[in-house]
């Protein structure tokens, strides 16, 4: 069996209808009920929790909003002998590379058990985690990062207080299983911008780069999950317009890869947004049954003017 995989940062996009195999279904380990999961933030500002497999762990996963697929390393490969279940190709943000999948059964997360996963096997000192958490055990669900307390909770919305309490709610659209934000601006150029808390920085292709006009600065380098290394150019947006809220003086990496060609957005201006620029909010919330992406300010900025010095992103 063969898969094709897109990877992005730290982020797994699988193509899952090309297996035939149906995603798999959660079974409820308690029904109706909300599981608020501490979490750690890795050196990439990423978010990890705790995950249970075959009563084996924990593990440290990251939580990733971008990847089609869940993921698991060599770490717990060699502790289970996981059975393999095909090859995969494996598109990174900087390489394409073959990889086995092996089969995942009794999956723990957020009071719900998942079985029957086909997960690729990558390198652990690539990941930076025992594994990832991807959409095929996130889809149908609202998860809520709470920056303020650290923490994730996975549950519907309605558990999840609705709506309630945030200062936007913008409606996505579905690719692939992932929520694009179609309607955001930056510096007044209509950009396709990705959540994506498996990334660390915030990514724009060479489409957005010549639309804004920006200078080259100086080169920097990402490695992505395959080990490979991109390469890009950092420069500032002025701003980034989320609805009626702006984010102000945002660093960008502009580098294209194979992530925004699968995607569609190859030739249009399009943008990963990474939890660096994301933990400015106090709560973001991703709802993919909904199709929804919720936004919590910090007290006291509001929409009023204000940018954060020493180019750090700011709220308007």
């Amino acid at each position: 069996m063969s898969l094709n995989l897109l990877v992005a940062s730290a982020m797994i996009l699988a193509a899952q209808a090309s297996s035939g195999v149906p995603a798999p279904a959660p079974i409820e380990a308690v029904a109706d009920q909300t599981e608020i999961v501490e979490s750690q933030t890795d050196r990439y500002h990423r978010l990890t929790v705790p995950v249970m497999i075959e009563g084996q762990g924990p593990y440290d996963f990251l939580v990733d909003t971008g990847s089609e697929a869940t993921v698991v390393t060599d770490r717990i490969q060699q502790q289970l002998g996981l059975r393999s279940a095909g090859n995969a190709v494996v598109v990174g943000m900087a390489s394409r590379v073959a990889v086995e999948l092996v089969m995942l059964d009794g999956l723990e997360f957020a009071a719900r058990v998942f079985d029957g996963l086909e997960a690729p096997l990558l390198a652990a000192h690539n990941v930076g985690a025992d594994g990832i958490l991807g959409l095929d055990t996130l889809q149908d669900l609202r998860v809520l990062i709470d920056f303020r307390d650290n923490t994730i909770a996975v549950n519907d919305a309605a558990a999840l207080g609705g709506n309630r309490g945030y200062d936007i709610v913008i409606r996505a659209r579905r690719k692939l299983g992932r929520l694009i934000i179609t309607e955001a601006t930056i510096d007044n150029v209509k950009t396709a911008v990705i959540l994506d808390t498996g990334a660390q920085t915030s990514i724009g292709n060479l489409a957005l780069q010549n639309k804004l006009r920006a200078r080259k600065r100086e080169l920097v380098s990402n490695k992505d999950v395959n080990g490979f290394d991109i390469l890009g150019s950092i420069g500032v947006a002025r701003s980034l317009k989320l609805d009626k809220m702006q984010i102000n003086n945002l660093p960008i990496m502009f580098a294209d890869g194979p992530a925004f060609a699968q995607l569609g957005l190859a030739g249009k201006p399009a943008m990963i947004l990474g939890m660096r620029d994301l933990r400015i909010f106090d709560r973001v919330a991703i709802d993919f049954a909904t199709r929804q992406i919720l936004f919590d300010a910090p007290p006291g900025i509001g929409f009023e003017s204000r940018t954060r010095s020493g180019g750090v992103p700011g709220l308007l």
